[in-house]
């Protein structure tokens, strides 16, 4: 038997060693193993968007008082300023009707007015003696994070809006894997992620609208993203830690982040009333005679 032919024959009869493990040391790790939730909801497609409709054509309108972080971040730079935080009342009403009133840190006085008739809003900021007007949609960004504060995205991330007949939208399931960090224990997050889209004009592609995230232990929205006309993400909000506050529940704590504006606000609920009457006049920001007024685009 030639050399090449013993080598052969040896090697097939050690496959079946090696393949068995018996020249292998074997290390086993032992992996955290996420904890399941106790209870996990199910829901049709269909089910979810009627609920989340059900929802928003319950909302009327909200009045609420929060204390409000805004931190502004340059990626480029690496940088990135947190601005302190102050108390801030806010009225909202359908369709697009908004109103915020800012106070300053321990002082308490009044920092800035603004309000929206859901097409165009008014900024009045006392200290400055000087107003901003323009459209609630930003059509041009500015380096200034305050002239890009518009009241359409602060809106559209307070109350996550139903679906019109016109969107499209499909449904997939997922998990998430999150970290305790007080406990060091992993944590499996079962989710429903809703895509809604509109047909391009031109083509068969569909362009994002809206994704909202649904947790499966209570199927409320925790995440919303919000695009442009261009497919651009310009809103990332999430919701967390829902509390009754009456009349349902409604997150604590709100994150509204505009990554093309480079700012993020957090918001910090203490108190939130739905569905109460709210007159024009309370969405009005009475600017003094003689106030320097900035028109924006």
């Amino acid at each position: 038997m030639s050399a090449a032919r013993r080598f052969l024959s040896l090697a097939s009869l050690a496959l079946p060693l090696l393949l068995s493990g018996c020249f292998f040391f074997r290390r086993i790790h032992h992996l955290p193993v996420p904890a399941p939730p106790s209870t996990v909801l199910t829901a049709t497609p269909e089910q979810l968007v009627e609920q989340l409709n059900q929802r928003w054509d319950g909302f009327k309108s909200l009045t609420a008082t929060v204390d409000i972080q805004a931190t502004q971040f340059k990626t480029e730079q690496g940088v990135e300023k947190e601005y302190t935080t102050f108390r801030a009342n806010i009225l909202m009403r359908k369709p697009g009707m908004l109103r915020v009133y800012g106070r300053v840190p321990v002082i308490g006085t009044e920092m800035f007015d603004m309000a929206s008739d859901g097409q165009n809003f008014t900024l009045f900021i006392p200290h400055y003696e000087k107003a901003y007007e323009g459209p609630d949609t930003l059509t041009k960004r500015s380096a200034s994070m305050l002239e890009n504060l518009r009241p359409g995205f602060f809106y559209e991330a307070m109350v996550v809006g139903g679906i019109s007949p016109d969107d499209y939208y499909s449904v997939t399931a997922d998990s998430e894997t999150v970290e305790d960090p007080s406990r060091k224990h992993l944590y499996l997050i079962p989710e429903y992620i809703l895509n809604i889209t509109l047909p391009h004009s031109a083509s068969r592609q569909l362009t994002p609208v809206r994704v909202i995230t649904f947790h499966r232990s209570d199927l409320l929205p925790y995440e919303q993203d919000l695009y442009d006309s261009e497919g651009n993400q310009e809103t990332h909000v999430t919701y967390e830690n829902y509390q009754a506050y009456g009349f349902g529940t409604y997150p604590q704590t709100i994150t509204i982040k505009r990554q093309l504006e480079g700012f993020q606000l957090d918001l910090a609920i203490e108190k939130i009333t739905e569905n109460m009457n709210l007159n024009n006049d309370q969405f009005v920001v009475k600017v003094p005679p003689g106030t320097k007024v900035q028109h924006l685009e």
